[in-house]
């Protein structure tokens, strides 16, 4: 098994093999072995004949852009550890909640999960100069890399916004390959970033998927000391994966929206209110004598016609679709009744905090949470993220948070189950950033974000229990931990090997390693979702690893017999994996092979 994700670069090669195979030469790569690229200059010949070399046009770009891409298609050997005892609900829950380095992440999930996401919402840093960023320095080793996590990106920088751009680039980028084809993705930013967040989401997503640029009014009262305004919004940008795809659900009609219908007239379709008849601009066609059943006669305003032209007005009033007044003198108008008009309101761009609460309103009730203590500034409220999910989201949609601080997705979703009887699902993912010695959080024993996070999930769990008894939603999460690979270094290379280093070839399995990280790290590499029931079974003193119906079974036990072989290719699973280390002759590997092509043929064989 490979062990690493996809080299992106690669598959895009091969997607443009399948259009263009006359662009696609070999070249040398850094390891100096032939390997498929392309011919640019005949690609561009092909797409374009106007393509002039140097040729000026318009783009975005930013110094490190190039190597944000790169980064995003590099393969990554990491891999996610399962953490049972930390979890909820492990063996039935469908949520995820994954601690690491959101960029690995999102290249463990493209297979996993690949166009399965109806809803990401977002809420990166806004790099307002006291901000904490990814430190992505692509120049450093892996090892380099990772060690540096965050750091504080102030405006003396001197690649201030082109940190902060290819930090969210190389990140979007993976992100929406996540998207289903109705997807949407949700980001919050206020002004420091707004601008050039929208040019890199066209870039991504393409400016005709942009779908809107929210104002959320986050507060409800000026602050006085500011010299010039008092900012008093943010904004929530919103794109489709596919415009044409993507459909709106509306918001939920107010009572005082319904309360406009009545049905004075007693119609047996119910209540409706009355709609005008008339329009502008003038069609001579639709310009003609109405007389009402009061005997008045009624022309259309100067200027305006009839909505209807004569022979579909008298059908409208055959359908008793006219309304004439109470006394049948009345200026005629439509009858649009409540069950014929679409169920969900069209949002508007601006969402006052009347409506989806402000920030005050947000940090009071996390506070609460956690018995009166402030850990977070400035959270978003749980009403804000149910909106965005509620636009576009089902009943049963995945919904992804790869900056998720406090946990505030994870609560909206069950929130909204909770409510409705859905089974939405969630994924977040946050890096355990460190608390500060000095903070309240460290002082009541949090160590990183990521925990405070998950006792945020495990308390607002309990309250939306309180609030909604009658509900089985899903309150648990499986929580994994994002790590180095489960393999040794010697798995990866081949290369002459100095005597001291034997031993590591003896066994490939890091030791602190256990046999379900091996076998989740087996799960990603083949791309099948987190979330699938996992039993164990011993057989004649082995553990056997299944997950799914028939998805995986997995022996990694010392002693391994013929009739733990035989047990398990009489499962039928669709994938069954082995260590090497533990089929100790060819014979025995020979053996396996014939049992399972006997019994389950169809069965994919892997050993690792």
């Amino acid at each position: 098994m490979k062990l690493e994700t996809w080299n992106l670069t690669s598959k895009n090669v091969e997607k443009l093999e399948a259009l263009f195979p006359n662009c696609i030469i070999e070249a040398k790569g850094e390891d100096g072995r032939l390997k498929k690229a392309v011919n640019f200059e005949m690609l561009r010949q092909m797409l374009s004949e106007d393509a002039v070399e140097g040729e000026e046009v318009y783009d975005f770009t930013w110094p490190g852009k190039k190597a944000a891409v790169a980064e995003a298609n590099k393969p990554t050997r990491m891999t996610l550890r399962p953490c049972p005892e930390r979890s909820v609900q492990w063996e039935h829950t469908q949520n995820l909640y994954i601690e690491g380095d959101n960029l690995e992440v999102l290249k463990l999930l493209q297979e996993s999960y690949l166009e399965m996401v109806k809803v990401i919402y977002i809420d990166p840093p806004y790099n307002t100069g006291n901000d904490f960023i990814y430190k992505d320095d692509f120049s450093a080793s892996k090892e380099e890399y990772r060690a540096q996590g965050l750091f504080k990106n102030t405006d003396s920088n001197g690649r201030f916004h082109s940190d902060w751009c290819s930090m969210i680039y190389s990140r979007l980028l993976l992100a929406r390959n996540l998207l289903a084809r109705d997807g949407v993705i949700f980001i919050s930013i206020d002004d420091h970033e707004q601008e050039n967040l929208k040019k890199i989401c066209n870039q991504i997503f393409g400016e005709g998927n942009f779908l809107a640029q929210v104002v959320w009014e986050r507060a409800y009262a000026p602050v006085n000391l500011k010299k010039h305004f008092s900012e008093s919004h943010d904004y929530i940008l919103c794109y489709a994966k596919n415009v044409a795809a993507a459909a709106c659900n509306g918001l939920p009609r107010s009572s005082e929206a319904n309360q406009r219908y009545s049905n004075p007239d007693q119609d047996p379709r119910g209540v409706w209110k009355a709609g005008d008849l008339s329009v502008g601009p003038v069609v001579a066609s639709k310009v003609y004598e109405i007389t009402t059943p009061g005997g008045r006669k009624v022309l259309p305003p100067n200027g305006y016609c009839w909505r209807l032209d004569k022979k579909t007005f008298q059908e409208y009033v055959q359908d008793n679709r006219i309304w004439f007044g109470p006394q049948g003198n009345n200026v005629p108008s439509i009858k649009r009744f409540l069950s014929e008009v679409k169920q969900g309101m069209t949002p508007m761009t601006i969402w006052k905090y009347k409506e989806v609460g402000h920030s005050q309103d947000a940090t009071k009730r996390l506070k609460e949470l956690f018995e009166n203590r402030a850990y977070f500034d400035y959270p978003k409220p749980v009403e804000l993220i149910k909106r965005c999910i509620q636009l576009y989201a089902d009943q049963e949609s995945l919904i992804l948070d790869f900056f998720s601080g406090s946990g505030t997705t994870a609560q909206a979703v069950m929130e909204l189950n909770a409510e409705d009887g859905g089974e939405r699902k969630y994924i977040m993912v946050q890096l355990p950033e460190k608390c500060r010695e000095k903070s309240i959080a460290y002082q009541d024993g949090y160590q990183n974000i990521c925990q405070i996070g998950e006792d945020r999930i495990r308390r607002a769990a309990d309250l939306i229990a309180e609030q909604y008894p009658a509900s089985e939603f899903d309150s648990g999460f499986r929580l994994f931990q994002l790590d180095e690979s489960n393999m040794k270094d010697v798995y990866f290379t081949a290369s002459e090997y100095a005597q001291d280093l034997l031993p590591d070839l003896a066994f490939n399995i890091k030791e602190d390693r256990s046999e379900e990280d091996i076998f989740f790290g087996c799960i990603i590499d083949w791309g099948l979702p987190l979330t699938y029931a996992c039993k164990t079974e011993w057989i004649d003193g082995c553990k056997v690893l299944n997950y799914g119906k028939d998805a995986l079974s997995a022996c990694f036990s010392e002693g391994m017999t013929e009739c733990v072989i035989t047990y398990m290719a009489k499962k039928h699973p669709q994938r069954a994996v082995f260590l090497d280390v533990r089929l100790k002759s060819g014979a025995q590997k020979r053996n396996l092979l014939e049992i399972f092509n006997t019994i389950s043929p169809q069965t994919y064989i892997k050993v690792v």
